[in-house]
């Protein structure tokens, strides 16, 4: 006697978000031009916000353990960040321009295509990065000294200064490589590229910089040894993944020949993401500079408040990426008005979070400083620059996310200008005019940054309404 079919249960809610979650970590690989949006949205977001959070991890594990150096370590860390920041805005722009390529070419059904783009953003960073080590190698003190008032911060951190300049290229790589994953859709593997990095660092953290063990004391340089470390071992991680697994998109060695014209795009591309960074990293540089006029505790207090902020940007910067991602695709696979549904869902999604997060800020900056330093003044410095700055957390929020789209499309150009204006002609100024002119000091800066940053987020809506992104060519 035939057996009955067994009857299978409907599956619930709850049930259905675990599978979506337990996707997404494993990165199964999706189809993101069909389907839910809010699916795909969560499936993208999920890996690349836990990507994100470990990026901005490096920053917050070195300053916890560099703070129980001095203030003048913290300041030096802070000092050199904000010069690497240059670096960084390269590195987020071309891995910006890797995304918006890939993803269309992945969109178009043209994975070869796609992986001969991702081989040449690599032949890019080998020689961007000789072009920044040999500077920052010979003038590393020099920048230290035109940056800090105090000099003894420029004495202690030459080393740590020089190592992060020269050693450049994981920088570059970690980032540019993993705009190829998410624009193949691949969030997962760098996720855990990053995983694997910072599990690195946090462990050579405390052994390099305290001298634990058969380890040396290298003090804040140690920092520096750690993350450099921790950074190579993530890219290895990732050119194993590109050059032998090749889950979406495979590279071979033969396309790491220079193809012209994929460079000329990819550079074209590049120019205005990394304009747009660039800009914004020069504009920080000014306010650091503001900053340190003032004392080296104001310096130290910010150090800590931007990194506990970069702490919650960069994981929204994942859900950012996810939206560039789903306009690319499915801009290249012909459904227009789907990239725009799925950008104004991710920006709705990240004004929730952002929200919560501003208000836990704006309640408790003090406890979040004081973790990582028991000075008064610096406790003070800090506290007051978060409190002030989450209070635009809801326009960047929305801002981060459409600015980001209009990028994932191709149109890098509209958020440079745009950031020209609100970071150069409205922020810098104004926080000079608030911090010197009018003598409010470092709320001054702080005032400006929030008013910049919404005036920013607001425009980037306007222009991202009138759609004319949808017709750019990549």
């Amino acid at each position: 006697m035939p057996s009955m079919p067994t009857e299978t249960k409907p599956e619930t809610r709850l049930q259905r978000w675990r599978r979506i979650l337990r996707q997404a970590i494993n990165g199964e690989e999706q189809d993101f031009t069909s389907g839910s949006i809010d699916r795909a949205i969560v499936l993208l977001s999920i890996p690349m916000i836990l990507e994100m959070a470990m990026e901005s991890l490096f920053a917050i594990v070195d300053a916890f353990f560099v703070a129980r150096i001095g203030n003048e370590a913290v300041a030096t860390v802070g000092l050199t960040e904000s010069v690497l920041t240059l670096i960084y805005s390269v590195a987020i722009g071309l891995s910006a321009a890797a995304t918006a390529m890939v993803s269309r070419r992945v969109g178009e059904g043209r994975r070869r295509a796609a992986a001969v783009a991702g081989a040449q953003t690599i032949l890019i960073a080998l020689v961007l990065s000789v072009l920044i080590a040999v500077p920052g190698f010979f003038f590393a003190k020099d920048i230290l000294l035109l940056m800090a008032k105090d000099p003894a911060v420029a004495e202690s951190g030459e080393s740590y200064t020089r190592l992060m300049l020269t050693a450049n290229l994981p920088i570059l790589l970690l980032w540019m490589l993993n705009g190829i994953f998410r624009g193949a859709g691949d969030a997962a593997t760098a996720m855990r590229a990053l995983w694997l990095a910072n599990g690195v660092n946090i462990v050579l953290d405390p052994l390099l910089i305290y001298g634990i063990g058969p380890f040396p004391e290298m003090g804040v340089l140690g920092a520096g040894v750690a993350t450099t470390i921790g950074r190579s071992v993530g890219v290895a991680y990732q050119l194993w993944q590109l050059f032998r697994v090749g889950r979406i998109v495979r590279l071979y060695w033969r396309y790491l020949k220079p193809r012209w014209d994929v460079v000329r795009r990819l550079l074209a591309l590049a120019s205005g993401s990394t304009g747009q960074y660039l800009i914004a990293s020069a504009s920080w540089i000014f306010m650091i500079y503001i900053l340190a006029q003032i004392s080296t505790q104001v310096t130290a207090g910010y150090t800590i408040a931007i990194r506990i902020v970069v702490f919650t940007i960069l994981p929204s910067w994942g859900m950012s990426n996810a939206a560039a991602t789903l306009v690319g695709q499915n801009l290249g696979a012909g459904f227009p008005d789907r990239a725009e549904k799925s950008a104004w869902r991710a920006g709705f999604f990240n004004m929730i979070f952002m929200a919560v997060v501003g208000i836990t800020y704006l309640i408790w900056a003090p406890q979040f400083i004081g973790f990582f330093t028991e000075d008064p003044e610096t406790l003070k410095a800090g506290s007051m620059a978060l409190q002030i700055m989450a209070a635009g957390y809801v326009f960047y929020g929305y801002g981060m996310i459409i600015s980001q789209a209009i990028n994932g499309a191709g149109d890098t150009r509209t958020p440079t200008i745009l950031n020209f204006v609100c970071f150069w002609l409205i922020e810098t100024p104004l926080a000079w005019f608030l911090a010197l002119y009018l003598g409010w000091g470092q709320g001054g800066v702080y005032y400006s940054i929030v008013i910049a940053e919404s005036i920013l987020a607001l425009a980037a809506i306007w222009v991202f309404r009138k759609g004319k992104w949808k017709t750019t060519q990549v």
